[in-house]
């Protein structure tokens, strides 16, 4: 008998896995009857794609530059988009060339950036993941006439990104053979002694380490950037005790960041990873009980597809909205160790310590959506079992030993959604080079977001409702209608 949830289940990670392209949003047409056709429409409709033959056609988004449309065939077990196949997209020249194609948004502000020479002469350094989209945003801000610089944490370089980054002309300073934190430590504290006017950083490690080790670097800083939650935590602790001296404008409490980034691209990328590294070892995440950790936006992200994926989720929360939240969303709220035990329990707080070794004894598998170091812990050495997966003393499967399970052993958030953040970005690096912010934590003005939103709404064809011509004289006439007299 054929497993059909598996078979649909098989074909939705092969698109993203080939492709690092996002579903949510994206049209899909689904053909061939039968029941894995049936369950590959309903995990695509969960994960927020538009499913049907009416929006199939990219003409419907009413622009060329419109997300690629997907058939995907269960009878042939084909999967093809824009009319042909999904293909090779070649060695990491070809993936960056890949995902340049499919990064309007921020390709549209980085050229207002340009033409403006909003950041023409400054030195901008860069620390993120290194992968094809961040390599991206590097070479944006380059074309803009700033000069750039590129770091990553040996456990978040692409060997290839980086070479083929050399290539065009990029410093980069990452090497994902060094084995000691001392190694890592001298390699970021190169990178900054490059000496920069502006840091665009993702999860404060190299503004932290900065403030500790070159502080008059810091002092010689116009501003940062953060992009995480992780990451804002910590400044915002060092604001409040007096030692942050710079100013950061918190990307990621942009709508344009926090709600697309973490809400689609975490929660795909980390379950479908996830999913890829449980069926290397012989398991499935469909079928099975899920325990979500946080009910954040990444939590929120993962539980929704965890569940689009056929798996029975419960959330453990100690905020009470949040628990709230989880809640009305159909989710059982329950305690860390009553929802680990014989679950796969994912871990979505982006705090160290969240799942202590005793908790992770409970569950059949346990991983880190987002992450930060120390996240989770395990009892004893562990034993391989398949590539980034190991099990424990207890018996329990460690997926990419506690690392960020999206960036580790996969290739990040998909393109789309690293398009709207380096959008959001790059727009914070502009208002950085001409606000020159104070020492503290700025979030990004009002305008600058709903730029980048406007800009990403017209470039990926979102059709819009014409503004109201009664907004305005609602708001001039203040007086509550309701007590009026009634005309005769």
């Amino acid at each position: 008998m054929t497993d059909a949830r598996g078979e649909a289940e098989r074909l939705l990670r092969r698109f993203a896995r080939d492709t690092n392209l996002l579903i949510a949003g994206r049209p899909f047409r689904v053909t061939g009857d039968g029941p894995v056709a049936a369950e590959l429409t309903a995990m695509l409709a969960g994960m927020g794609a538009l499913v049907g033959t009416d929006v199939y056609s990219p003409a419907a988004y009413g622009t060329a530059d419109a997300p690629d449309s997907v058939l995907v065939d269960v009878t042939e077990g084909t999967i093809t988009m824009g009319g042909g196949p999904l293909g090779d997209r070649g060695d990491a020249a070809g993936r960056l060339d890949f995902a340049a194609r499919h990064m309007p948004v921020s390709t549209a502000i980085a050229k207002e950036l340009a033409e403006a020479g909003t950041v023409r002469g400054l030195s901008i350094g860069v620390s993120m993941t290194l992968e094809p989209k961040t390599a991206n945003l590097a070479l944006l801000l380059k074309a803009a006439g700033a000069t750039v610089a590129v770091y990553a944490h040996p456990d978040e370089t692409d060997e290839d990104v980086a070479d083929a980054l050399r290539d065009r002309g990029v410093p980069v300073d990452a090497d994902s053979t060094l084995a000691t934190a001392e190694a890592e430590r001298e390699a970021a504290l190169a990178f900054l002694d490059r000496g920069f006017d502006v840091l665009v950083d993702d999860g404060s490690h190299v503004t932290r380490l900065a403030h500790e080790e070159r502080p008059a670097l810091v002092a010689r800083w116009i501003g940062a950037t953060e992009e995480t939650t992780s990451g804002l935590a910590p400044l915002r602790h060092m604001h409040a005790a007096g030692l942050l001296a710079t100013g950061v404008v918190a990307v990621n409490d942009a709508i344009t960041k926090t709600g697309f980034d973490n809400r689609y691209g975490t929660g795909q990328s980390c379950v479908l990873a996830i999913a890829d590294l449980l069926d290397a070892a012989g398991r499935s995440v469909r079928d099975q009980r899920a325990h979500v950790v946080g009910y954040g936006p990444v939590g929120e992200g993962v539980a929704a597809h965890l569940r689009a994926l056929g798996a029975t989720v419960s959330v453990s929360e100690i905020d009470p909205a949040r628990a709230l939240l989880a809640q009305h969303d159909g989710y059982e709220t329950r305690t860390l160790e009553a929802g680990a035990a014989g679950a796969l329990v994912i871990s979505a707080t982006g705090w160290p310590g969240t799942i202590p070794a005793d908790v992770s004894d409970l569950a059949v598998a346990v991983a880190v959506a987002g992450g930060t170091p120390g996240e989770i812990a395990w009892n004893g050495g562990l034993t391989p079992v398949a590539p980034h997966v190991d099990r424990d003393e207890a018996g329990t499967l460690i997926l990419d030993r506690g690392g960020c399970i999206n960036v580790t052993a996969a290739e990040g958030n998909p393109i789309e959604i690293m398009d709207l953040s380096f959008a959001t970005q790059l727009a914070a690096v502009a208002e950085v080079a001409t606000t020159r912010p104070g020492i503290g934590l700025t979030p990004l003005s009002p305008a600058a977001v709903a730029h980048v939103a406007a800009t990403a709404a017209r470039t990926r064809g979102a059709a819009l409702e014409p503004a109201a011509t009664h907004a305005s004289a609602g708001a001039a006439d203040w007086r509550s209608p309701r007590y009026r007299e009634t005309p005769a």
